[in-house]
C-alpha cells in the first residue's frame, strides 16, 4: 500500500498536468480516464442511452469527495463550489467558481443565468450537501437545486473499494485521496436514469422528494428525512461525547486526581482510591451513606457511573436524614429514587415550598409531584 501510495502520488501529478493542459474534449476525457485507471480509479457506466444531451442539470447522490471528477470523466459538466474559499485549491479540485458568497437565492440566480447560455456544460449538483457511504440511505434533498430548471436527470452513483471503507465522516479530501492511492483499486459505478420533468403545479419540495425517492429505489437504499445539518450536529455530539470526562479515575491525569489525606498514607492504594472517589460522590450526594457509595464504587470504579446509579435508584439505600427512623424496612429501587428526589427538593430552593402533608385535591398533588421532579432534575444537573 505504501509503495502504491508513493508511486501514485507522482503519477497523479502528471494526471493533473495533463488534465490542465488539454482542452475539454472527448480525447482529453479518454486520456485522463486511462491514466486514472493506473491510479486505481475505475469508472463504469450503465445505461448511457438514457443520458439526455438537452438536460442542463444532473442530480446525483454524494458518496466521496471526488464524485464530480469521476462523472466529469464520462461527460462534460460543472459543479459549483458551495463550501470553501475560492482559489487555487478549489480550481484544482475541479469546482466551478461563481464568485457568489451571499445567500442561496443569489446562488440560484447565478446558476439560472449560467444555465441560460446553451454553450456551457450542464450542471452537476448534489442535493444531499454532505457525503455518506451510500449503503444505508439518502440524506434529504435540498430544494434549491430543483428550482433552477424544470427538468433534471438523476445519476445513481455507487462506489466499491476493498479493505478500506469508501467514505469516513469528518475525513478531509486529502485523507480520502491518500487512501484512494493506498488501496489497490476503487470502482465507481455510474448509472444514468431517465430525465424527470417537473409536474404542473408541483411544489419544488415535492419535486425534490420525488427525485429522491427515484434515486433511493435505484440504489436500493432508504430515503430518509435526515439533512446535512443533522449529520453535522451528530458529528458534533460524537466529538463532544468523546471529550467528556467519563473515564475511570485511574485514567485521569495527575493534576485531575483528588488529593489523598495524610491519614490514609498507610492504607492500600485501592482503598485509598475508593475512599477518595467516595468523598467526591459524597460532596455531590450528601444524603447517601458513605458505605453504600463505597460498595458501588468497588463495582463501577467510576464516580460518574456511581452518581448516575444513585440518582436513578439502581442502588437502594437509606437516606441520611434526621427524620429517618431505624425500624423502617429496606427500600426498593423506586423508593430509593423517590427518597433521593425528596432530598433533592429539600436541598434545592424553589419558588414554592413543598407541601409537608398529603394534599386532598388531585390537582395539588400533581403540582407537588411536578415541583419535586423539577427539584430533582435541577439537583442532578448541578
Amino acid at each position: 500500500g505504501l509503495c502504491l501510495l508513493v508511486l501514485r502520488v507522482f503519477i497523479g501529478v502528471h494526471v493533473f498536468l495533463v488534465s490542465c493542459a488539454l482542452p475539454d474534449s472527448v480525447l482529453r476525457r479518454f486520456i485522463v480516464r486511462v491514466m486514472c485507471s493506473v491510479l486505481g480509479l475505475f469508472v463504469r457506466q450503465s445505461d448511457p442511452q438514457f443520458r439526455d444531451v438537452s438536460v442542463r442539470v444532473y442530480i446525483a447522490n454524494h458518496v466521496t469527495q471526488f464524485d464530480h471528477n469521476v462523472i466529469n470523466l464520462l461527460t462534460s459538466c460543472n459543479t459549483p463550489a458551495l463550501n470553501g474559499a475560492p482559489g487555487f485549491i478549489c480550481w484544482s479540485r475541479g469546482f466551478m467558481e461563481l464568485g457568489v458568497t451571499g445567500s442561496r437565492a443569489e446562488l440560484v440566480d447565478s446558476l439560472k443565468v449560467y444555465s441560460a447560455h446553451r454553450g456551457t456544460p450542464p450542471l452537476l449538483l448534489f442535493p444531499e450537501e454532505a457525503a455518506t457511504n451510500g449503503r444505508a440511505g439518502l440524506l434529504r434533498f435540498s430544494s434549491w437545486p430543483f428550482s433552477i430548471l424544470d427538468v433534471v436527470q438523476p445519476v445513481a452513483l455507487q462506489v466499491q473499494r476493498p479493505l478500506i471503507t469508501v467514505s469516513v465522516a469528518d475525513s478531509s479530501w486529502i485523507t480520502e485521496l491518500l487512501w484512494t492511492f493506498f488501496v489497490p483499486f476503487t470502482v465507481y459505478q455510474v448509472r444514468w436514469m431517465p430525465s424527470v420533468p417537473r409536474r404542473a403545479e408541483e411544489l419544488i419540495e415535492d419535486f425534490a422528494l420525488r427525485v429522491q425517492e427515484l434515486l433511493a429505489m435505484e440504489l436500493g437504499v432508504v430515503s430518509t428525512r435526515l439533512t446535512a445539518a443533522d449529520k453535522t450536529e451528530h458529528m458534533k455530539r460524537l466529538r463532544h461525547t468523546s471529550l467528556l470526562p467519563f473515564a475511570p479515575a485511574s485514567s485521569q491525569p495527575l493534576a485531575a486526581r483528588p488529593r489523598i489525606p495524610s491519614s490514609l498514607t498507610g492504607v492500600a492504594p485501592e482503598d485509598v482510591q475508593i475512599t477518595a472517589m467516595a468523598q467526591r460522590v459524597k460532596e455531590v450526594l450528601p444524603h447517601v451513606p458513605l458505605e453504600v457509595i463505597r460498595i458501588d464504587l468497588a463495582q463501577t470504579n467510576c464516580v460518574d457511573t456511581t452518581i448516575a446509579n444513585l440518582l436513578e435508584g439502581k442502588v437502594p439505600f437509606f437516606p441520611e436524614s434526621k427524620e429517618a427512623g431505624t425500624d423502617l424496612p429496606a427500600p426498593s429501587a423506586s423508593q430509593a429514587a423517590a427518597a433521593s428526589g425528596v432530598q433533592g427538593s429539600i436541598a434545592v430552593p424553589s419558588s414554592k415550598p413543598a407541601t409537608k402533608q398529603f394534599a386532598k385535591s388531585p390537582v395539588e398533588r400533581h403540582l407537588s409531584l411536578q415541583e419535586r421532579k423539577r427539584a430533582l432534575y435541577d439537583y442532578a444537573r448541578r
